[in-house]
C-alpha cells in the first residue's frame, strides 16, 4: 500500500529532524561517512601540490614534456578538491530544524497529525 502524500511529507520531515539533531546516528544507519569529501580534499591536494613541482621541475630542466605531465596531475588534483568540497555543502541541516528540540518537535507532529484534522 503506498504512502499518501502527507504521510511522505511527514517522513521526510522526520528524517530532516533526525539527521540534524543526530547526524552520526544517521551516517552509521545508513553507510556513509558524516565528512564524505574530506579524503578526496586531501588526495586532491596532494595531486595540485605534485603536480605543481613536477610542472616547475618540467620548466627548470626545459623538457616541455615534464611541464604538460605536471600540469595535468595538478588539473586532476584541483579538480578533486573542487568535487570534494561540493560533497560536503549537502550536509548542512536547515538552521530552522537545529533550533527545536528533536522531542519537542516529535511532539508537535503527533498532536498535529491527530487533534487538527
Amino acid at each position: 500500500m503506498p504512502l499518501s502524500d502527507h504521510e511522505r511529507a511527514l517522513l521526510a520531515e522526520m528524517e530532516q529532524a533526525l539527521s540534524a539533531d543526530d547526524p552520526r546516528l544517521v551516517s552509521a544507519l545508513t553507510g556513509t561517512r558524516l565528512y564524505p569529501g574530506r579524503p578526496r580534499i586531501l588526495a586532491g591536494l596532494g595531486f595540485l601540490v605534485a603536480g605543481l613541482i613536477i610542472l616547475f621541475a618540467g620548466l627548470i630542466a626545459q623538457t616541455p614534456a615534464l611541464g604538460v605531465a605536471g600540469f595535468l596531475i595538478s588539473l586532476v588534483g584541483l579538480i578533486s578538491m573542487i568535487s570534494g568540497f561540493s560533497g560536503m555543502s549537502t550536509l548542512r541541516a536547515p538552521k530552522k530544524a537545529r533550533k527545536a528540540k528533536f522531542g519537542s518537535r516529535l511532539e508537535d507532529r503527533w498532536e498535529r497529525r491527530n487533534f487538527d484534522r
